[in-house]
């Protein structure tokens, strides 16, 4: 079976190829259609895993607070369970993001199938990849900055096909996808109507000095505490935090990992971020996009605006 028959969809085994079959597939800028293959996805060769979903659109940011849903060129992307980006070979970057990987790259196989061996020295007789992580000085490149050219935009006919084919597949349910098409909906047609938001009135805003660490269990504070951290922007030195963020408000969450350095997707730029970390569990659903979006980010927090379980200062 070539990529072009592999009809992939949600709850498929597959097997990721060699790092040699992958080297044919790519092109002189490490891509296949414009998305990188990145290095970080070189551990998971000749290993088995299942398609959580296809990834039938994405959206991306591309300038900054600015967003667009494209689908992918082909059309032949999914998303597998649980595999995210660990940034070691980007210096470090800890968004996290969920790894798109392109039919070319995988192979359809049985549930029992036994995985491939993997060589066991990386470097012994395998073939050379060259596999860009800067477009230039001080810019990175990676999956999240190249959306915008590993897309194109969706035709306005192919929005609800799009819809259609991600219940079809699996991807999925019924009646989360009725969610996913009715709620965007409610929003467009009601948008005159005021909407809550958080907004403080700080000139200044205060710093978290948990010094949180992996595995360590958190309460998110209530939308009014988060408020008193906020300036008239409704920014805690620089970041968002949005209003739906507050549903998980009053919750108990395990710290998944603090988040020190990560890439601006539209910019390519090394960012240092302060007193953040990623909860287990809390991303982005893209309830605003038709369909929603496959790419589950995680979601940003200040450190202030949490209270680790059981008080306590910094540890």
């Amino acid at each position: 079976m070539n990529q072009s028959e592999m009809k992939l969809k949600a709850g498929d085994w597959v097997a990721v190829k060699s790092r040699e079959e992958i080297a044919k597939s790519l092109d002189v800028d490490g891509a296949v259609d414009g998305l990188p293959f990145m290095p970080e996805m070189l551990a998971f060769c000749g290993k088995r895993f299942q398609v959580l979903r296809r990834a039938e659109k994405t959206c991306f940011e591309f300038a900054p607070n600015r967003y667009a849903v494209q689908e992918f060129r082909n059309n032949d992307v999914v998303v597998l369970d649980s595999l995210r980006c660990s940034g070691v070979d980007h210096d470090g970057c800890a968004r996290a993001c969920l790894l798109f990987w392109k039919h070319a790259w995988l192979k359809k196989v049985e549930p029992a199938q036994p995985e491939a061996s993997v060589d066991a020295n990386p470097n012994r007789n395998q073939v050379a990849l060259d596999l860009k992580t800067m477009s230039e000085p001080g810019r990175y490149r990676c999956q999240a900055t190249e959306l915008i050219r590993a897309t194109q935009p969706i035709p306005r006919t192919r929005k609800l096909t799009k819809c259609v084919a991600d219940v079809l597949s699996g991807s999925r349910g019924l009646f989360e996808m009725a969610w996913l098409i009715l709620w965007p909906l409610w929003r467009k047609a009601t948008a005159w109507f005021p909407r809550r938001t958080l907004i403080g009135h700080l000139k200044k805003t205060p710093v978290g000095d948990l010094k949180l660490q992996p595995g360590e269990l958190v309460v998110i504070k209530s939308a009014a505490e988060i408020e008193d951290t906020l300036d008239g922007k409704g920014r805690n030195r620089g970041m968002i935090c949005d209003f739906g963020m507050c549903r998980y408000s009053g919750g108990t969450y395990k710290v998944r990992s603090r988040l020190e350095r990560m890439i601006s997707e539209p910019t390519g730029e090394m960012r240092r971020v302060e007193s953040t970390v990623i909860l287990d569990g809390l991303y982005c659903l893209c309830w605003n996009t038709l369909g929603g979006c496959p790419r589950q980010d995680f979601l940003y927090w200040r450190e202030v605006w949490l209270d680790r379980v059981g008080g306590g200062g910094p540890r």
